[in-house]
């Protein structure tokens, strides 16, 4: 049920890859090529058809680009993922740290005397190509658009998903289809923009209320769509998908070819709205003088989760807590060295698909004992499966995409008996945890302003993590939703409504990795008693309830406060969870939300 087949390109495979890219390149007069990890939606997942970067390198993860000149070819990849690209790419491809490093700089140093390096409009946004044209201003180096020179080496490439779309109910959705258009074009209106056109394919989910499955793990379908300042929407889907949702769609609902979408947009009279980190640079091109920047109408509404879906999370969030309790359970219930960290993932996806609501599971479950934890996105292949050793951590990263809500969960477990610096260590993540838990802030502040809270525990002992403390979720959509980010990056004020999630770490490469993660819902804060309230605060509401292992906190490092939120929170657990659990589950929860 949840298997996918996934585009790599095997060690011995990069390097004839490589060469054939560059005869590419050399027959159409360039430099260099640029090969990202994106498609034409720019979503954080791809579709077998579009993992360019995995078929050339060999790289997997969800973020980073290849940058294919006559003598380097460099993979840039940001703080999650350099561990990991080190054992995944041949020596002929040299690892860049990315944002640290950037392109232009990187290309003016390696093509001092200048050159042409090609890129596709489809797979760039307008933001990136706008950088790039002023970071390289003054140097020889010229950005090129160019066919996409991988697809004309890649003989075996997949054909592009098409997969049925189907209707997401109004009891989940929380708001008819019809009245999201009718406000987000009363938006438009007020803004003096004639249309938008909408490139995400989760924002057009969330619109017209439909799901799909063209993307494993992430509930959407691919295309385009154009919201008019009426409220009618031009819908660019293959209409096989759709066919057994028009009568749900409606009449305001046109549903066109994919193949006549840049001829729609070029008839189009503006100002349309386009939304530049996230729109390809082809559309920029196409609308000409009729393009006006601006963020994508549905990425905030569709943040501020309403009643229904945020009931809905809830509620998926228990019974999915059921399922990593059960799995947790059977756990400690086996003796270190007898199970394999693949065996841990297939245990807790049986434990999950005992949920009819289950769609998918939310992302590939990333399960990581001793070393393999310290790889922040790790996935278990049958060349790195270890066994649960004692004296080991398991980083245990999983979700799942059900009916009514999307869910993602990490908790750290002691594998037998565990020494001082690793409890340490996890000690001080969980105060990082805690304090964002337990956070009030001002209505107005941005993840920016306050995700060091989740860091200060870590840095007071010279400590740190190279991931944001925390990102958007969406609901039965993306696990990984923005605007709103836990990240120092992220200027978008945080609003009532909005997921996020909070999951601070501690990585020690080759040795052990730490990870603890709730979702959490932002919400009006209550008054305080006795407080001079001069002004509108929020805070925050968990969603998620599983326990936290006790055997790895150094308790005489909890402050009153801290110890106090860990019991009153496993209370919670006890409470909500043990309903939901066979009698040995409930045994081994009794235990394991004691309190401290």
């Amino acid at each position: 049920m949840f298997q996918t087949f996934e585009v790599t390109a095997r060690p011995e495979q990069g390097p004839p890859r490589l060469a054939r890219l560059r005869e590419t390149m050399r027959a159409a007069g360039l430099d260099g090529f640029l090969v990202p990890r994106a498609d034409a939606y720019q979503g954080e997942y791809v579709a077998d058809h579009d993992a360019r970067l995995a078929w050339l390198t060999g790289f997997t993860g969800s973020a980073g680009f290849c940058a294919a000149l006559p003598d380097v070819a460099g993979v840039f990849v940001d703080g999650r993922y350099r561990t990991q690209v080190k054992s995944q790419v041949a020596d002929v491809y040299t690892p860049v740290p990315w944002p640290d490093r950037g392109l232009a700089d990187w290309l003016k140093e390696q093509l001092p005397d200048g050159g042409r390096v090609g890129f596709d409009p489809w797979l760039h946004t307008v933001a990136e190509v706008t950088r790039w044209t002023e970071a390289l201003s003054g140097s020889e180096i010229e950005m090129v658009q160019s066919a996409n020179l991988v697809d004309t080496i890649w003989e075996d490439q997949p054909e592009p998903p098409s997969n049925p779309v189907k209707a997401h109910p109004l009891e989940f959705a929380g708001q008819f289809a019809a009245e999201k258009c009718a406000a987000l074009a009363g938006e438009l209106r007020k803004a003096g923009h004639r249309a938008a056109v909408l490139t995400q394919p989760d924002s057009i989910m969330w619109l017209l209320n439909i799901r799909g499955s063209d993307i494993p793990r992430n509930p959407v379908a691919q295309g385009f769509a154009v919201l008019h300042d009426d409220g009618r929407v031009d819908l660019f889907m293959e209409p096989a998908k759709l066919a057994g949702v028009r009568d749900h769609l409606g009449a305001a609902v046109t549903v066109q070819a994919p193949d006549g979408f840049l001829d729609a947009l070029a008839g189009l009279t503006g100002p349309v709205r386009l939304d530049k980190a996230s729109a390809p640079q082809k559309l920029a091109d196409v609308l000409g003088a009729a393009v006006a920047f601006g963020d994508d109408p549905c990425a905030l509404p569709k943040a501020r989760k309403n009643a229904a879906e945020i009931a809905g999370s809830a509620a998926a969030h228990l019974r999915d807590g059921a399922a990593v309790v059960e799995l947790l359970c059977w756990l400690d219930a086996q003796p270190p060295g007898s199970v394999t960290e693949t065996q841990v993932v297939t245990r807790l996806e049986t434990c999950r698909r005992r949920d009819n609501a289950l769609q998918d599971i939310s992302f590939d479950t990333i399960a990581g004992t001793g070393p393999n934890g310290a790889i922040m996105h790790y996935r278990v292949s049958e060349d790195t499966d270890r066994r649960l050793q004692d004296g080991h951590l398991l980083v245990l990263d999983s979700g799942g995409q059900y009916l009514d809500g999307t869910t993602d969960i990490t908790r750290t477990v002691a594998i037998g008996q565990v020494g001082p610096e690793e409890r340490m260590a996890f000690t001080r993540v969980l105060q990082g945890m805690i304090a964002m838990s337990r956070l009030r802030w001002p209505r107005g502040l941005a993840g920016r302003d306050i995700e060091a809270v989740g860091r200060m525990p870590l840095w007071l002992a010279g400590q740190d993590f190279n991931h944001g403390l925390g990102h958007g979720v969406g609901a039965y959509l993306s696990v990984h939703e923005g605007p709103q980010r836990l990240s120092r990056l992220s200027t978008v004020p945080l609003e009532a409504g909005m997921i996020l999630s909070n999951e601070p770490g501690y990585y020690r490469e080759g040795a052990f990795g730490i990870r603890i993660e709730n979702l959490l819902v932002a919400q009006e804060a209550p008054d305080l008693p006795g407080g001079d309230h001069d002004r509108a605060m929020l805070c925050w509401r968990t969603l998620t309830f599983v326990p936290i292992d006790r055997r790895l906190i150094e308790t005489d490092l909890l402050s009153a406060a801290e110890r106090g939120w860990l019991n009153a929170y496993h209370a919670e657990v006890r409470e909500k969870i043990a309903p939901r659990l066979g009698k040995a589950a409930n045994v081994w929860l009794d235990a394991a939300t004691a309190p401290i």
